[in-house]
């Protein structure tokens, strides 16, 4: 953003810091207005013919636009991908607790890898293992959608669950506070 001496244009549409239009003014009537208010000129629309320049005071919108900045970051919220490992032969109590810490972690926003890791001679079953993310999966239908499907990759089983669109978590939410639609 140019402003004061590093304005160009030898006529600039001028603004105030109130928002009213002064009009079509040569620079130099512009910056000696913006002087008197001991203020900047700043040009807001370069492409615009002719250019528009507010007279407001540079630091304080400098100010007023890093303040936006960092409170649009900290409303966007990053997905990591979190990690739940087990074996192929999980007890279902054990996969139920697994299962449920995922749901925290689906209903946060975040993505979740299922891995199932083999050891030993484990591998030389590997449908046990797909037994078992299947189940996990099925358990996860309504809060999260798979990506694409398992995997092998070495010793471990692997599959990338996204949370559910926000439409179905409403509906889900909606459900679980006991109401039906109809009372809603």
């Amino acid at each position: 953003m140019k402003r004061n001496g590093s304005i160009r244009a030898t006529n600039v549409r001028v603004i105030t810091e109130k928002g009213e239009q002064l009009g079509i003014l040569p620079i130099e009537e512009a910056m000696r207005k913006a002087r008197e208010e001991g203020l900047d000129l700043v040009e807001v629309s370069p492409n615009a013919n002719p250019p528009v320049c507010k007279i407001i005071d540079y630091g304080k919108h400098k100010y007023q636009q890093t303040k936006k900045l960092k409170e649009n970051q900290k409303q966007q919220h990053q997905t990591k991908v979190k990690e739940i490992k087990f074996r192929p032969n999980i007890d279902q109590n054990d996969l139920n607790v697994k299962i449920n810490r995922a749901k925290d972690f689906l209903r946060k926003g975040d993505k979740v890898k299922v891995t199932c890791m083999f050891r030993g001679r484990e591998i030389m079953h590997p449908e046990v293992g797909e037994r078992a993310v299947n189940r996990f999966c099925e358990e996860l239908t309504d809060v999260a959608t798979p990506e694409g499907r398992a995997k092998m990759a070495g010793r471990s089983l692997g599959l990338v669950l996204a949370p559910a669109p926000m439409k179905k978590k409403a509906e889900i939410q909606g459900d679980s506070s006991g109401q039906t639609k109809s009372e809603a």
